[in-house]
């Protein structure tokens, strides 16, 4: 057989092939069809062996629900019968309380109780950045609760208190003590402008309730970063104010420590090794290096007796002058010399000439 042959001979094998994976196709989709309608036909089935009356009821079971449904969708929901008329706002405590509560008392009057759209009390508040967040609760028929977050002053610039988030909180109340923070030009809108001011704020705010009254000032150095100065206390150099939250943690660690005590400075840029320096090292008595006297307690003369110097104290007086020199290798009557630290004769002293 040629190779002609044996090419057209496998022709007519790969057309089979073809027809049979089409016909595999094309039977499944009418097993899949098959499979609805036998599930639909089921449905049907069992509708129709039950007894009539029944089948009955159970039909205007499913109308009912089908109109109810359409009835709350597109009537009952937005209806009068369940609008909003008691409006009960709490949370407010600033300047600014009773506009904000109008404004958001005005816009839930729009509303029902089936219907409350939080997205349109946002929108009623946002000209007044000391509210953080919302917490509606409806009591239906006709009432609805919102309890307004306010933000937590965080610290204080130009005297106005600021949020962790940079959000200038003009007219909120301010409890306690805050730091200080200095920012560059004026406030002029809602927000910090000021880049360095605005992560010193993210650190005040991401600080412990405990340590809060505790803050004083906090500033941004060239190369210590952000630096937060205690009242009676060490000062905690942040660096920046990524991983707030860690840091802080460290900082308490190690103020509660009793082996950091007295430190002058708590480095936490790398909050898993928090570093304390300026720790108060222990006095030691001094101690005179070898071959140096000048540390060295002085000592007490030794006594001498009178009439004799001391700088020639070993050496014995002149003789009387007979004519003859006198004798220096055995001085007469010399003084009993104190004892000394180093003898060279080992004589320890010259007995008196008979």
């Amino acid at each position: 057989m040629s190779s002609g042959q044996a090419v057209a001979g496998r022709r007519p094998a790969g057309k089979g092939a073809r027809r049979k994976a089409a016909g595999g196709t094309r039977r499944r989709a009418r097993g899949a069809a098959g499979g609805g309608a036998r599930r639909f036909a089921l449905r049907v089935l069992t509708l129709r062996l039950l007894p009539p009356r029944m089948r009955r009821h159970v039909l205007a079971v499913l109308a009912v629900c089908v109109v109810l449904a359409a009835g709350f969708q597109f009537w009952l929901r937005d209806s009068p019968l369940v609008a909003v008329e008691d409006v009960k706002v709490t949370g407010l405590t600033t300047k600014d309380a009773p506009r904000v509560r109008a404004a958001l008392a005005s816009a839930a009057h729009t509303m029902t109780t089936l219907h409350v759209d939080q997205a349109d009390l946002e929108r009623a508040i946002a000209a007044y950045p000391v509210v953080r967040a919302l917490e509606v609760q409806a009591d239906f028929p006709h009432g609805l609760e919102i309890h307004v977050v306010e933000h937590s002053p965080a610290a204080l610039v130009d005297g106005v208190p600021v949020a962790g988030d940079g959000t200038v909180l003009r007219g909120l109340p301010v409890e306690g003590r805050l730091p200080e923070i200095d920012a560059r030009g004026k406030l002029n809108g809602d927000r910090l402008s000021d880049p360095a001011a605005l992560q010193a704020a993210r650190v005040a705010g991401g600080a412990p309730a405990p340590l809060r009254g505790r803050l004083e000032r906090i500033v941004v150095r060239a190369e210590e970063g952000i630096v937060v100065e205690l009242r009676d206390g060490p000062e905690l150099i942040f660096g920046d104010a990524r991983h707030v939250r860690a840091k802080w943690i460290a900082a308490v660690r190690i103020l509660a420590d009793p082996e950091a005590a007295g430190a002058s400075y708590i480095d936490v840029r790398l909050p898993g090794r928090p570093a304390a320096g300026g720790l108060p090292a222990g006095t030691l008595a001094p101690v005179a290096p070898a071959g140096s006297a000048e540390l060295a307690p002085p000592t007490d003369p030794a006594p001498t007796a009178p009439g004799v110097d001391p700088a020639t104290e070993q050496l014995a007086p002149p003789a009387p002058d007979t004519g003859a020199p006198p004798a220096t290798e055995a001085p007469a009557q010399a003084a009993p010399p104190a004892p000394a630290a180093a003898d060279p004769t080992g004589a320890g002293g010259v007995s008196p000439p008979p």
